[in-house]
Order: structure tokens, then C-alpha cells, then sequence
């Protein structure tokens, strides 16, 4: 069977309509759902956030597309001055996984493995994160680097909240969140209805959509992130994809966009990405001012009722920090994020610096750990 591996694309590069239905019909079959890298999200980012030093490898087989992955070079790894190669994480992508085809896994790490190995751009190792370790490109590429008998290391991982359950969302409500906590929750809805009238809406009208946009926008840079500097409407370019991959996730029937109103005015608004059988909890924002009736809560109720009443969705990521304090009380279930890194090979120079580079990141690794008595 005939495996290529094509041309790393640059950063500039925007997937034309031919090569956009080619990545839209890998992320149909993906092995593992990544919204982030599904194509509405990937080239809304590659429009508005892409730097240079990007890269996307694409790897097919028997003519079609089995593999998918942006990256980009790194001059430090850490804080080593270390250079390296890592899969694209920019500051609003919260999953690292790179689409391969059902299948196709082994081959896919093959391709994308054998295009780094023989690129003069990539230079000491590869650095994963943002992957799941039990999903599908975890088990592959241990697979891989043990059959190619390539170093690779765990070096980090953690666990996030995720919701994935079959009970109803009443049932889950009662069974997986404490009788005070939800005592207090009730008393606070019933306090906030008492300012005015409460809706709750999940978007359903897609010419409605510039508006939530424009609301969700003003409601996060009216908070903390705003004053942080971190808000999505902070920077031009950021707000730019947060419009563009909304509209695009719209148009795929990926957008799970859901607000709490008193009286016709956003307190509370939740953005979500579907792929596949799943959904990732892209952003939440909330009106401070009224933290006393907990709105960044109230609408994660909300969300957990929309999840579970919809059969279309199975799991959702709440792509949440470690230990979040809030989200990890409503939610039971567990995903275990890790970070890998990968030896690259080669010949000449480029085989010497690339196995010099992962030997020393391991080394200062294995030392760091000794020294905090982490043997």
C-alpha cells in the first residue's frame, strides 16, 4: 500500500477548499475527537494566531488522508536552552491530540515520525502535550517508538475534569454533587430571580450568533481576564478566531453556545466545541459584579443539563486546569492528560545534536528528580 508523507505546510498557509474537505473528512473519522484540530478551529487559528515557525505534516495512505498534525519549533524546551519541535498548543487550544485516521494509527505516527526524522527544521526531539493517555495516539506512539526501538519518555501528566456518564442529568445532579452544596445552589437561584426575570438559551438561530459573540466578548473583558490582559478581546487577533472558529463550528454543526440572561442581559455565557461523540468546554465568562448569586456555577448547571439531555453528546472535556476548585466539584469523572518526549533521528549532524538534545533533556530531568528525592 502506498504511504506519503507530504511537505510541511507554512504558517501562513490557509487550507483551500480541496484540502479543507480532505482534513474535514479525517476529522469525520478521526481516531480520537480533537476539536481544536478539527478544521473549522485549526484554520481559524492558522488565519489569526499562527507565528512563524509553523508547520502542519499531513501523511497519506492509498490516497487519502490518515494523518494530521501542526507543530512548531520551539528554541527552548523549558527552561533548557534546547531547541525542539512540539505539536501546536496556542494559548486557546486545551488539547493536543493530532487527528489520524481510524485504523490508522500505527501508520499515521509512522509517517508523521519518518517526515521529522528526514526535516532539517526539526531540530533535537519531539514534545507532545495535551494528550490523552489512554486515547488512541498515546497507545500508537508507544507502539511506534517501541517498534522502531526510538526513545520516548513520559515526562508529566495530571488529571482534568471531564463529564462521562449515562445517567440523566437530574440523576447525575443528585447522585455526584453533595446535598449542601446543592441546598445553596437553589437558594442562590432563587435569590437571583428575585432581581428580575432568568432565562437560560442555548443557542439554536445562527444569524443570533455575531451578537453572542459580541456579548460573550464584553462579558470576559469586563472581568479578571480583562484586567489581566488576557481576554479574548484583549487582542485584536484573538477575537478575530474566537468570531471565526464560532462561525465555522456553527456552520459544521460543532458549536454548543449556551447564556443565562436577567432580564435580557448575558450574566453568564459558556462556549463549547463539539467533535465526534464528544465536546470540549472551550471558554466560560460571567458577570462579577453578581458573584454573590455564583453565575460561573449556575451556568455550569445549566451545561451539565444540556450535556446529558443531549443524546448526541457522550463526554465533554471541561478542558479545566488541575485541582480546579469549582468544575471538579460538579463533575466526578477523570481524564489524565500527559506530556511526552520523543527522540528524533537522522543522519550526519542532525542525528548527532538530535540525540545530544534528548540525552541532555532526560539527564537534567532524571537530576532535577533526584534532587527533590523523586527517585
Amino acid at each position: 500500500m502506498d504511504m506519503a508523507s507530504h511537505p510541511s505546510l507554512p504558517a501562513a498557509h490557509h487550507a483551500g477548499p480541496g484540502q479543507r474537505a480532505r482534513w474535514a473528512a479525517l476529522a469525520q473519522d478521526a481516531a480520537e475527537a480533537n476539536a481544536f484540530y478539527a478544521p473549522d478551529m485549526l484554520d481559524a487559528a492558522i488565519d489569526h494566531l499562527a507565528a512563524d515557525g509553523l508547520h502542519v505534516i499531513e501523511v497519506e495512505k492509498d490516497d487519502a488522508l490518515i494523518g494530521l498534525l501542526p507543530l512548531t519549533v520551539q528554541p527552548r524546551h523549558g527552561r533548557l536552552p534546547v531547541g525542539c519541535v512540539g505539536n501546536w498548543m496556542h494559548d486557546h487550544c486545551f488539547f493536543g491530540a493530532p487527528m489520524v485516521r481510524r485504523g490508522h494509527e500505527a501508520a499515521a505516527w509512522r509517517g508523521f515520525l519518518a517526515q521529522l526524522d528526514a526535516a532539517p527544521w526539526a531540530r533535537g526531539f519531539l514534545h507532545l502535550e495535551g494528550l490523552d493517555a489512554a486515547g488512541a495516539n498515546a497507545a500508537a506512539i508507544e507502539a511506534v517508538c517501541v517498534e522502531q526501538r526510538r526513545g520516548w519518555r513520559e515526562i508529566h501528566r495530571y488529571e482534568r475534569a471531564m463529564l462521562r456518564s449515562e445517567l440523566s442529568a437530574d440523576a447525575y445532579w443528585e447522585t455526584q454533587v453533595r446535598s449542601k452544596k446543592r441546598k445553596e445552589l437553589r437558594r442562590l437561584q432563587k435569590r437571583l430571580a428575585e432581581l428580575g426575570t432568568v432565562e437560560t438559551r442555548l443557542l439554536d438561530d445562527g444569524a443570533a450568533l455575531p451578537l453572542w459573540c459580541d456579548d460573550f466578548l464584553a462579558l470576559e473583558a469586563a472581568g479578571w481576564k480583562g484586567t489581566k490582559g488576557t481576554a479574548l478581546g484583549c487582542k485584536p487577533g484573538d477575537a478575530a478566531f474566537f468570531r471565526a472558529a464560532c462561525a465555522a463550528a456553527l456552520a459544521a454543526g460543532r458549536l454548543h453556545m449556551l447564556r443565562i440572561d436577567l432580564d435580557g442581559r448575558a450574566i453568564a455565557m459558556l462556549v463549547n466545541f463539539r467533535h465526534g461523540a464528544g465536546a470540549f468546554s472551550f471558554k466560560i465568562a460571567f458577570d462579577e459584579e453578581l458573584g454573590r448569586f455564583s453565575p460561573g456555577v449556575l451556568i455550569e448547571i445549566a451545561n451539565l443539563h444540556a450535556v446529558q439531555d443531549d443524546p448526541a453528546i457522550g463526554w465533554m472535556d471541561s478542558c479545566a486546569a488541575p485541582d480546579h476548585p469549582m468544575i471538579d466539584s460538579l463533575w466526578a469523572e477523570r481524564r489524565t492528560i500527559v506530556q511526552y518526549r520523543i527522540a528524533l533521528h537522522g543522519r550526519g549532524a542532525a542525528r548527532m545534536q538530535r540525540h545530544a538534545a534528548f540525552a541532555v533533556a532526560n539527564g537534567v530531568e532524571t537530576l532535577a528528580r533526584y534532587v527533590k528525592g523523586q527517585r
